[in-house]
């Protein structure tokens, strides 16, 4: 089914990134110490070391990229009153709302704001699946039909192994804490102790943890900084490689990240050629919807970013092609526009 654009009006684009400013500055504002700059192989993270007591904590910021080294440069006048900035904030979201921004329902706002006061998206946590879906509204400037595309209850999380063990941070409280908090339970696992998937007790809602498998295998792998084991799954690594800013529309905002759009989209093609037949088929059509959707939006707007995405992921090989390939010749149409880019 092919959706008209629909987009949002300059007043409210204009907010939602004012939006998202805030709550990046807000993490910079929280900074108790002095800015550290630590190289690890070939990456260097930046880290908040302060002394607590006889100990010097070291409190992970974020990938050293540019935009985050401006950021920390302007501290100092990122250090407001918190209240006035709530305050700003809120006007912001009365704003967003107005125009038609898609806002969160209370659970998704209150689990995906305690998820990101306790450090899981600071940490390397990407929000992806359906609910990272409903972020790319706000993300592009355009309506997502609100039907079987943004529908869902279920929350999938994924972060990458090497980078889970390579961080000296932790989520504070516990993911395993948080989640109790909203009454979810650990479901046994087939590895034994490794739980990477949470239920609700109230609703059956389930929240899953996901990692890049770069092996044959797709097993169980440990996540120390966020506090939870991983499903590991092959082609993840291209989905959640360079993640965007996402602010939660709730209460005064929440800072989570999603995958890039235009990565999104070329991986629900792989996706849904994984789960095309058996229990899965409908949510393999839900892929394709998703992914058809964006590509005609980022055809329009962002033709360049797609076609590095499209390129990249014909780039990994023939497994990765036969399966974009298998997917496409239900889409023609999507078809089509990637082989005009």
């Amino acid at each position: 089914m092919t959706y008209p654009i629909q987009r949002y009006s300059l007043t409210g684009q204009t907010a939602y990134v004012e939006l998202l400013r805030f709550l990046q500055d807000n993490r910079i504002s929280e900074i108790r110490g002095t800015p550290s700059l630590i190289t690890v192989g070939r990456k260097k993270y930046w880290y908040d070391r302060y002394r607590a007591g006889n100990e010097v904590i070291k409190r992970y910021i974020g990938k050293d990229k540019p935009e985050l080294r401006k950021k920390l440069a302007q501290i100092t006048t990122t250090i407001t009153n918190k209240k006035d900035r709530q305050k700003e904030q809120a006007r912001l979201i009365r704003i967003l709302r107005a125009e038609g921004y898609l806002s969160t329902d209370a659970q998704t706002g209150q689990l995906l704001s305690a998820f990101a006061n306790a450090g899981m998206f600071r940490l390397g946590g990407t929000l992806i699946g359906t609910h990272a879906f409903s972020h790319y509204g706000a993300e592009l400037g355009i309506k997502i039909p609100f039907d079987h595309l943004t529908a869902t209850e279920d929350y999938d999380f994924a972060s990458f192994h090497k980078l889970a063990l390579t961080l000296e941070d932790a989520a504070n409280p516990k993911t395993a804490d948080t989640l109790a908090d909203f009454s979810f339970e650990p479901v046994p696992s087939l590895e034994g102790s490794a739980i990477w998937k949470w239920k609700q007790s109230t609703k059956g809602t389930l929240v899953e943890f996901l990692t890049p498998s770069f092996n044959e295998d797709e097993g169980i792998r440990p996540l120390p900084t966020i506090g939870v084991h991983a499903r590991a799954l092959h082609f993840l690594n291209y989905l959640i490689a360079d993640p965007v800013p996402a602010a939660v529309l709730y209460r005064y905002g929440a800072l989570t990240q999603i995958p890039r759009p235009e990565r999104y989209a070329i991986h629900k093609l792989i996706v849904a050629d994984r789960r095309r037949e058996g229990p899965d088929a409908a949510r393999s059509r839900k892929d394709r919807a998703q992914s058809e959707f964006l590509i005609n939006v980022l055809a329009e707007d962002r033709p360049g970013d797609l076609l590095h995405a499209w390129e990249d992921a014909r780039s990994r090989g023939a497994k990765w092609c036969q399966r974009l390939d298998s997917t496409l010749e239900r889409l023609p149409d999507s078809k089509a526009v990637l082989n005009a880019l």
